[in-house]
């Protein structure tokens, strides 16, 4: 199916935040307005997640929508007429020619910068590593053997007391770690609801196994 100029904007936003974007965002910050209509149509197509924040919306690109958005840049995305969509049409298409000619991903060039870590809050980086060192322990219970496999839905379960945002923190930081690798899972039909729920996205991916102790 088709999108039109204003769901191609609105994958596109999402793709450079590299997160969860509130839908009072696109329409301050991006000038897109996002109508039920659009919404409905990116959900159904699978290519944006949307849940109830507040009084508004939240949206994040799924990995669909990250594939959907390389056919897009290799095809033509679809924009508005006039010299702004003809300059995001010739961008789009000269991304499209970069990624082939070096084997890169729009998730290599869009990957967010991870949190700088300043001297000027020490606390904020004990809390981490403290999280970290929790999770490390909850990981080493769960596994049969150092370097095996963990969903991050058992894990998620042993250590429920943390909260969503602290730990998925945590778990981006290890990500970064030369002893740890995260994986999504190779069949998504296995995939159970709180398997999906329980994934950590990074870059264009749902993460759903974590191994410690890999060298």
């Amino acid at each position: 199916m088709k999108l039109s100029a204003v769901e191609t904007a609105a994958l596109i936003v999402l793709m450079v935040e590299g997160d969860e974007v509130l839908n009072s965002d696109l329409a301050k910050q991006h000038g897109i307005k996002l109508t039920p209509k659009h919404r409905a149509n990116l959900n159904e197509l699978k290519l944006v997640e949307t849940r109830p924040h507040g009084r508004t919306m939240i949206h994040v690109l799924t990995d669909r929508g990250w594939a959907r958005l390389a056919d897009e840049f290799r095809e033509g995305v679809a924009a508005s007429p006039g010299a702004t969509g003809g300059a995001l049409r010739s961008l789009a298409s000269g991304v499209a020619r970069f990624m082939e000619r070096t084997d890169h991903r729009l998730g290599d060039l869009f990957e967010p910068e991870p949190p700088v870590e300043t001297a000027e809050r020490p606390e904020a980086t004990e809390a981490l590593g403290g999280v970290e060192s929790r999770v490390r322990g909850a990981y080493a219970e769960l596994a049969r053997e150092p370097g095996g496999w963990v969903s991050l839905t058992d894990l998620r379960r042993r250590l429920s007391e943390l909260p969503r945002d602290v730990m998925d923190d945590a778990l981006r930081s290890l990500n970064r770690q030369p002893d740890v690798v995260m994986v999504p899972e190779d069949n998504q039909k296995a995939l159970r609801a709180e398997d999906r729920e329980a994934a950590l996205v990074i870059s264009d991916q749902h993460k759903h196994y974590l191994a410690i102790g890999v060298r």
